[in-house]
């Protein structure tokens, strides 16, 4: 029992994924993860993921790619200032990556592959009351899917 419990204080993430759109709940996972990567060391890495959800433009009846390029121009300079937080913080190894599909998928196994994440970071809800009920919460999702270490953010650094 010992063995196990010191096992797990001496846990050190080096690769942690922390996915954000943009809501507050997300914000407070990117503060959690940029903490936690500078307390694992320099050769922690962090990675910020936004996923375009493609489903959100399919009921959009004069779609056009020029939406998808705003969107993601969008995410790009949200991404860009949140590579700069964290290095300002004192990460010195960050980058980010925009995909586009599910979230869910995505979140709980594509991206933990791709970027060898060992920590998912994730807010408790990005989406209001009626989607979450309506599709059912990533967070919820990826908790249950991913086969990586899940770490909910609720509350602030503080």
């Amino acid at each position: 029992m010992k063995d196990e419990v010191s096992i797990m204080l001496d846990q050190h993430y080096l690769n942690i994924l922390v996915p954000v759109d943009g809501s507050k709940e997300a914000e407070l996972a990117l503060n959690k993860a940029i903490a936690v990567t500078k307390r694992n060391g320099s050769q922690a890495h962090l990675h910020i993921l936004h996923v375009i959800d493609t489903r959100a433009f399919q009921n959009v009846s004069s779609f056009d790619t020029s939406m998808v390029e705003q969107v993601s121009e969008t995410a790009k300079e949200t991404l860009d200032e949140y590579v700069q937080r964290a290095q300002t913080a004192g990460v010195t190894n960050v980058d980010y990556s925009i995909e586009y599909g599910s979230p869910k998928a995505i979140i709980a196994k594509e991206a933990p592959k791709e970027f060898n994440a060992d920590l998912i970071m994730i807010g408790a809800t990005g989406l209001n009351a009626v989607e979450r009920i309506l599709i059912g919460s990533v967070t919820e999702y990826v908790t249950r899917v991913a086969d990586i270490d899940v770490l909910v953010v609720r509350t602030t650094t503080d």
